[in-house]
């Protein structure tokens, strides 16, 4: 999920909500199962999925604005200069809209996308719409996760299925270990 948080306005974008601003959050929520609630008098954002608060974000007069959410969708354009030519780590994440698993897995590449902040970049690639790169990489099951670094798949990185938060990050610590010591 990206957001912004101003003092003026608030937009939210989920990967499968529209944008909307603050004003519009109170006439028309997100759905029935996200909730954004926003305290104006003390800029807070809390976002709620199925009765469970997810995340909560607050900022004080000094701070005007706070970006959440790290994951861009790339495509076969951008391919080679966000993979490629990256001077860091780069975990590619193929996914699809219609593959439940890639929907569970989400927030969890989203929440360590944030975590690892300049360690590693977290990039999504829409299955369908880049058919070329699939075919490229063999990319067989969904969600699919490979490591690239120097513009290489790293040997051994190749990750397919759900996979809860804490397994993600067991995997990414130590890909990014065995990268380190090479």
């Amino acid at each position: 999920m990206d957001c912004i948080v101003s003092s003026s306005t608030v937009l939210i974008r989920s990967h499968l909500t529209p944008i909307r601003s603050a004003s519009s959050l109170s006439a028309k929520p997100l759905s029935s199962a996200q909730v954004a609630s926003f305290a104006s008098n003390r800029h807070i954002l809390s976002f709620k999925s199925g009765g469970k608060r997810i995340r909560t974000l607050s900022t004080n007069a000094s701070s005007s604005t706070i970006r959440c959410g790290g994951i861009k969708e790339i495509g076969e354009s951008e391919f080679t200069s966000t993979v490629l030519e990256s001077d860091r780590p780069v975990l590619v994440n193929f996914v699809a809209t219609w593959c439940g698993p890639c929907k569970l897995v989400y927030p969890a590449t989203e929440a360590l996308s944030q975590e690892y902040g300049d360690r590693l970049t977290i990039v999504k690639i829409d299955h369908d719409a880049n058919p070329n790169l699939i075919a490229e990489y063999k990319v067989y099951g969904l969600p699919h996760f490979i490591l690239f670094k120097d513009g290489k798949e790293v040997a051994g990185s190749r990750r397919e299925g759900a996979i809860t938060k804490a397994k993600l990050k067991e995997y990414i610590d130590g890909l990014l270990t065995s990268i380190s010591v090479a």
